[in-house]
């Protein structure tokens, strides 16, 4: 049973709960979500496996996940892109943000998102389980896709992704 970190909107640490139940009640949890891009720009994209509790099959970044009680969200998020992807990068926190959403199941995500960003050109080797397809896509693709077939893409990834491209901006783009 996993547990997530339970916490107030100023993403103070409350307590903790089984992460289903979290889900089932909608309670605010932190959790992180990770964009890896490669030298061309392109940000790479995980299609989930159908067998995942929700949004199976649904395309996503790279990585998203909850960092466990007495974790910290960069150490958690380095942790999770190894287990789910298969590799390891620099990570740098990006920015964060609270969302709400109902996904099927009678499931609710309700968290406090820490985006961690890197770059990665090598191998990647996904975890069956949590993976069933990958790619690298151009940004404007990506946008066209969200705008065109928003149904392939997870409620979260459509939330975070407008976010994402105006830190991007605010860097003077990738």
């Amino acid at each position: 049973m996993q547990r997530v970190i339970l916490v107030n909107q100023m993403d103070e640490a409350i307590g903790t709960m089984d992460k289903m139940e979290a889900h089932r009640q909608g309670v605010l949890h932190r959790a992180f979500s990770i964009f890896i891009f490669n030298s061309k720009g392109e940000m790479l994209l995980q299609q989930r496996a159908t067998n995942k509790y929700h949004s199976g099959g649904l395309w996503t970044n790279a990585c998203c996940s909850h960092p466990l009680p007495g974790e910290e969200e960069s150490k958690a998020a380095s942790r999770r892109l190894s287990e789910e992807l298969g590799f390891t990068t620099n990570l740098k926190k990006a920015f964060s943000f609270t969302y709400r959403a109902e996904v099927e199941n009678g499931l609710t995500e309700h968290e406090f998102d820490h985006v961690f960003t890197g770059t990665f050109e090598g191998n990647i080797f996904p975890d069956k389980n949590e993976v069933m397809n990958f790619c690298y896509r151009d940004m404007s693709f990506i946008q066209n896709e969200l705008e065109t077939n928003p149904a392939n893409y997870t409620v979260w990834f459509k939330i975070a992704f407008p976010k994402l491209i105006g830190y991007l901006a605010s860097l003077g783009g990738r």
